[in-house]
């Protein structure tokens, strides 16, 4: 969750390095800080409390640090509480390691008794002073050497960790060691550079290099190494990023959570266009052939957040379509749980950074029971997408928000592709139904631009409820699913209390939440259960409740029982949580706006979750 950034070369490193920190601000951080080299002189730290701005103010822009290597850190207090003692980087006591990290030392008390043990002194509360510090009574112990330090000490640590590490006798090289937690490491005309996503160094490079596992990464003015936990340099390749600088700007979009819900036509566009050939669904480049579709016996989809909700919607689609079953998993209980999987198990791994921590411990748990696996994920070479048996990947392009919306959108879109080739597959779906379908998934992108077009309404409802204390999503069937993520899209960007409910679940103690003036959004997307819904409605309105319909063109008669209404486009009903989940994601973001919120960086809250 914390942001790192790393640069060697010729320029001065503290500019460079604040604008990538800048670039890493959606992961969520509450202190900053820079340690910066001038050829053999110690490293100057500098670290504040608060947001980005007050580090750059300190070191007047980076102006004030000369020197042209250096790493920088934006922290999310994990132990330890927010302050200028407990930001990184962190250094021993002769300032011969510096360093930062991202993730959770699990044993850091049993490191941190052994050193003190040793002499070492503590000036943190953070699990990470005493990562740093393993390193250094390494380096001490053995002769200074920065690959065997960083080896033992990778061994003896417990949890996850990205590092990346000065060492004082090494003026021209960065270190970094990585475990479970994202990093990259970017090459460039006689510069390097590492960091924890590719926002952060695209300007700069398109060429990076991804860090394995229990690997370490040696970067010099130009030049990467990379090294095994047994000290053995070996070989990689690099990635070409396909992403320009300015799809990674707000590009005249006050948020970027409005340029990306903006952006869904394409994003859903370009993944559809990826996996379908001449009106076709064709699978080949996940590895999905017929043959293995055809063996599946059983499909378990494991996510968190926005994607389990997508999950939730998948089970729909999946198991209407193709008769196959399908389990749902929030990915944090998934290996808690002792699921029943076998060879033809199917484990689907739902992630936009593709390094979701508990989802990559699902994946591999799925993997140990001999399940087969595919990576739904946005992130090209992240490690879900490494070590799934099968990857599809969308094409959202970055996303910067911390509320995500386009990469959902791709998700979607995913699970509705495969669930079409399985039906087909299967048999379940003749050809001239799977074309029928293919066609219609086709004119989605052209009804979501409807949707935004006519967003001005929703905005002005919007303000009207701006001061909500409490709001209520009902649905039934896919339509639950869709209130699933129009209620976290509420909560977490408005901070307005908001629950999302199977509609027949009302009477069962929920309505006695419903008081004067409650406002209650029913979705009502799928024709079949329209009427049930309606009902429902109507209980709560006689309770007192304000009711949002949202629902698809020609259901009219919801304005009989709804005091707002709106209409998404019709289409196949399998695919409405497509549209109707846009008039929700402007209904969250209208609503935060009118309360004067951060909306790409709500309170709390982080991009890609990376610690369990």
């Amino acid at each position: 969750m914390c942001g790192i950034v790393g640069y060697i070369g010729n320029r001065q490193a503290a500019p460079i390095l604040l604008e990538g920190l800048s670039k890493l601000e959606y992961r969520g951080y509450d202190s900053a800080g820079l340690a910066v080299r001038d050829g053999d002189q110690r490293p100057q730290v500098v670290k504040a409390k608060g947001r980005l701005r007050v580090l750059y103010e300190k070191t007047n822009g980076g102006q004030a640090l000369a020197g042209c290597c250096g790493i920088g850190h934006t922290r999310w207090a994990t132990h330890g509480e927010p302050s200028t003692e407990n930001a990184h980087p962190h250094c021993s006591a002769d300032y011969l390691v510096v360093g930062v990290h991202n993730g959770i030392i699990e044993n850091y008390q049993e490191i941190k008794d052994k050193l003190i043990k040793k002499g070492y002194t503590f000036i943190s509360q953070t699990d990470t002073e005493a990562a740093i510090k393993l390193v250094h009574y390494y380096y001490e112990k053995y002769g200074h050497d920065p690959i065997g330090a960083l080896a033992r000490a990778m061994v003896r640590v417990r949890g996850s960790y990205a590092l990346a590490i000065l060492f004082a006798d090494r003026p021209d090289q960065i270190y970094a060691a990585r475990k479970d937690s994202p990093m990259i490491l970017g090459v460039g005309a006689g510069e390097s550079y590492l960091a924890s996503d590719v926002p952060a160094i695209l300007k700069y490079t398109r060429s990076v290099y991804y860090i394995g596992n229990m690997e370490i990464g040696v970067l010099s003015a130009g030049g990467v190494a990379f090294y095994n936990i047994d000290g053995e340099q070996i070989e990689k390749q690099p990635t070409e990023i396909s992403w320009d600088a300015e799809s990674a700007e707000k590009a005249g979009f006050e948020h970027f959570m409005i340029k990306e819900i903006h952006e869904q036509p394409k994003a859903v566009r370009d993944t559809i266009n990826a996996a379908v050939k001449e009106g076709v669904i064709d699978l080949s480049e996940t590895g999905l052939t017929d043959d293995l579709l055809r063996g599946v016996s059983d499909i378990f989809i494991a996510a968190c957040g926005s994607a389990y909700h997508v999950a939730v919607a998948a089970k729909y689609v999946i198991e209407d379509l193709t008769r196959v079953p399908v389990q749902i998993d929030v990915a944090s209980e998934f290996r808690y749980r002792d699921p029943i999987l076998n060879e033809n198990t199917l484990v689907v791994i739902i992630s936009q950074s593709g390094e979701t921590a508990d989802s990559l411990a699902a994946l591999r748990e799925a993997k140990a029971r001999g399940a087969r696996t595919l990576g739904i994920v946005n992130v090209v070479g992240s490690s879900i997408a490494r070590e799934a048996d099968h990857v599809f990947y969308t094409l959202a392009g970055p996303e910067i928000a911390v509320a995500t919306t386009k990469a959902y959108s791709t998700q979607l879109i995913a699970c509705y592709l495969l669930a079409i080739r399985l039906g087909q597959a299967r048999g379940k779906l003749s050809e001239e139904q799977a074309a029928d379908m293919t066609r219609e998934l086709a004119t989605l992108p052209d009804k979501i631009q409807r949707i935004l077009e006519d967003k001005e309404r929703i905005q002005w409802f919007a303000a009207k409820f701006s001061g909500a204390r409490d709001i209520f999503f009902i649905g039934r069937g896919i339509d639950y699913a869709i209130s699933l993520e129009g209620s976290l899209k509420m909560k977490e960007i408005s901070y307005i209390h908001s629950e999302a409910y199977a509609a027949g679940e009302l009477k069962h103690g929920t309505i006695s939440l419903v008081e004067e003036g409650t406002l209650v959004i029913g979705v009502t997307t799928q024709q079949r259960l329209y009427e049930k819904t309606l009902s429902n409605m109507v209980e709560v309105k006689s309770r007192g409740a304000y009711l949002m319909g949202l629902t698809s063109y020609g259901n009219y008669n919801m304005e009989d029982t709804a005091d707002f209404t709106v209409y998404v486009p019709r289409t196949d009903p399998h695919f409405a949580t497509s549209l109707a989940v846009v008039p929700l994601q402007l209904l969250g973001y209208y609503v935060s706006v009118s309360k004067g919120l951060d909306v790409d960086k709500p309170r709390n809250l982080a991009k890609s979750v990376t610690v369990e």
